[in-house]
Formats: C-alpha cells, structure tokens, sequence
C-alpha cells in the first residue's frame, strides 16, 4: 500500500467540484474501494439539490478530503469511467502524492504571487493607483506600494483584481476591504496588508481556486509552496 493511502482510506467522503465550472457547485461522494492509482467512489451527489450527479468520462474535477487526524488535502483528478459491481460506482484517477496539497483550514491559503490591482479609496482619502499583490488569500492581500503611499491602516478600499486562471481565462473582481497594516519593507517598496469584507461565498471560493491554482503549479515546477 502506497504512502498516499494512508491518508485516504475506504468509506471516506471526497468532496468533488467541476474543475472549469464558474457555478462553484459541489459532490459528495464516498470512496468505496481503490486499485492501484483508480478511486472507485459511489454516485456523487449535488451537495445544493441532494440529486445524483453524472459524471462524463474524461470530466476534470478538484477533490478534497479529510484524513481521521483532521487534516485536509486537495487534489486534481478526472473521470476514468464508471464500473457496476455490487454498487454502480465511477472511477477516478489519483495523481500521485507529490500533487496533493494540505489545506490550512484555520486560515486561507496564502500564495506569494503576483497579480495586478487598481485601488480605490471608498471616502476618497487618496487617489486611485494601480499595483500588484505581494501575496494573496480567500481573506485579503498584501499589496505592493511607495514608501511615500498615503495608505494607513483603517483606511477601506475598494480593489479591482486580475486573476489569471488555469484554463486560459481572466477574472476581473472587485472586492471591498480594510488596510489592517503597513509592513515596512527593506527594498523601495512597503506592503500594504489588506482584509477583505462583503465578499460572497462564491467569491471566496473563486479566490480559493485561484490560490490552489497557483500552489499546484508552482509544485509541478517544484518550488516551495
């Protein structure tokens, strides 16, 4: 048995989502038995609707599960087929360990990356400058700015983000949020550290694609995630 199995173990929920949709919909299924790299799991389930999902051979998912010490992984798989023994049962690909990333879920994933940003003061206490992110999170960004900014902590903006995704696309997002701090930087450049808040469910989860996106890819590169 493969060190990866030791994670993930028969009966365990796996939690599937369309790796391309925009709708952020979400499949419960349970893994019910495992040959080689193959996942054999029963019939998912639309976690909104409680109906049985069918899944097309070939159709890229991202799945995530919890091992019994809490811990949460992700990775990336495809439909390989669908079998019928006791139960019918769809089969799914596992693409070794070194493709499985650990979620933190007492904090969103942070992701050193750079991705552009125009920023808007809400009470117009500056005027409007575009940057780029040092980091960013489901839960906020650092953003790149002067030593001579006017940014101060308390300060709410409004940024504009562009999110290159895996499938070629741009997502072009506002979301509202709060300096929380100004860290100081050694080059010409400090951080701006920024929360975000009224942001929706879905567009966290689109920012947490995004952040797992990127982790994934810089792991097939093999740089430290």
């Amino acid at each position: 048995m493969g060190k990866w199995l030791a994670l993930i173990k028969i009966g365990d929920i796996i939690i599937l989502e369309d790796k391309y949709s925009e709708n952020f919909e979400q499949y419960k299924c349970k893994l019910v038995e495992q040959k080689g790299s193959d996942l054999y799991i029963d019939y998912p389930v639309n976690m909104n609707t409680n109906r049985t999902v069918f899944l097309l051979e070939g159709t890229p998912l991202k799945a995530n599960f919890v091992t019994e010490s809490g811990s949460h992984y992700y990775f990336e798989t495809d439909v390989k087929g669908r079998v019928k023994q006791n139960i019918p049962m769809v089969v799914l690909s596992y693409p070794g360990k070194d493709h499985l990333i650990k979620i933190q879920r007492r904090q969103y994933v942070r992701v050193e990356t750079s991705v552009d940003v125009a920023v808007h003061s809400i009470n117009g206490e500056f005027a409007p400058f575009t940057t780029v992110t040092d980091d960013i999170s489901a839960g906020g960004a650092a953003l790149l700015i002067g030593k001579n900014s006017s940014l101060k902590p308390g300060m709410k903006i409004e940024c504009w983000f562009v999110l290159p995704m895996q499938n070629g696309e741009y997502e072009y997002r506002k979301f509202r949020g709060e300096i929380v701090r100004i860290i100081q930087g050694q080059g010409p450049m400090n951080k701006a550290s920024v929360q975000f808040s009224e942001a929706t469910g879905t567009e966290r989860q689109m920012l947490l694609r995004f952040c797992f996106e990127r982790q994934l890819a810089m792991k097939k590169k093999g740089l430290p995630v």
